[in-house]
């Protein structure tokens, strides 16, 4: 695995920084089975039904490119989201257990395709010089670096290099998450108030979402632009599209029935 992905970064770099579809599937690819193997994913087969029912429904509709998307719940109570190119989309229970309907979560899930489709890890690599490529593609990707550096760049948080998007990354994210979900059928409204929701609780609790604020830079402006947005939408339009569902709540039902995600050690 580690040759294969040098080996990707190092054509990359000599190729001018260019990476494919091919090769940013390959390299979600084994990045995703790193995850998945230091991560706590939850394996409860009506949680990994829904989330991913839910969430192939936003991205088949978001891309062209016949990604093979797959989503992830993290039984982690740090809230967070953090999208793996080539289509694979990690949101941690925590933040679940914060949504009180569909619609806010599907906003989470419409802005973390955003990131995949809009290709902005693939484009933060592509901006690395020569052989940083490869040195920054081997530490992320493999434990070539070793394992204190592993865990730097996945941790329960999510904080992966991979999730820390610019500004303009994020807002990005955050219009194409609009679309998403409308193109779904889903109200887009879902996705301001989940931020309300953030916003509020970093006011009480500012440890409980630290995660999320340190990938997801997020103040009041986020705000206005997607109500902006979704004010261009017609009313008859907007109030046609689908904000919950009884699948949703029974969704989030299970995930409070699971035993207690495990407790991390404080930084």
């Amino acid at each position: 695995m580690k040759r294969i992905l040098i080996g990707l970064a190092f054509a990359a770099a000599a190729s001018g920084c260019a990476i494919s579809t091919q090769q940013e599937v390959q390299m979600g690819t084994e990045y995703a089975q790193q995850i998945n193997s230091q991560l706590p994913i939850v394996k409860d087969p009506e949680v990994q039904r829904y989330i991913n029912v839910l969430g192939d429904s936003i991205a088949k509709l978001a891309d062209d490119r016949s990604l093979d998307w797959q989503f992830f719940v993290v039984n982690a109570n740090e809230v967070n989201a953090f999208a793996v190119p080539g289509g694979y989309i990690y949101v941690n229970r925590g933040l679940i257990e914060r949504t009180q309907r569909m619609d806010q979560l599907a906003g989470v899930l419409g802005h973390e395709i955003g990131h995949v489709t809009r290709r902005h890890s693939v484009q933060q690599m592509e901006k690395a010089q020569g052989a940083n490529v490869g040195v920054t593609l081997a530490c992320v990707l493999t434990n070539v670096c070793g394992s204190q550096a592993a865990a730097a760049a996945i941790n329960v948080g999510g904080s992966a290099l991979f999730a820390k998007f610019s500004r303009d990354d994020e807002a990005e994210a955050d219009a194409e998450g609009v679309k998403n979900v409308v193109r779904a059928g889903i109200d887009p409204r879902g996705i301001p108030e989940m931020f309300r929701i953030l916003l509020e609780e970093r006011n009480r609790s500012p440890g409980s979402v630290e995660s999320w604020f340190a990938t997801h830079p997020l103040e009041e402006d986020r705000i206005q632009a997607t109500q902006a947005q979704i004010s261009k939408i017609s009313p008859a339009i907007l109030n046609g599209l689908t904000k919950d569902s009884q699948s949703f709540q029974s969704f989030k039902s299970r995930i409070r029935s699971l035993p207690p995600a495990p407790v991390t050690a404080s930084k």
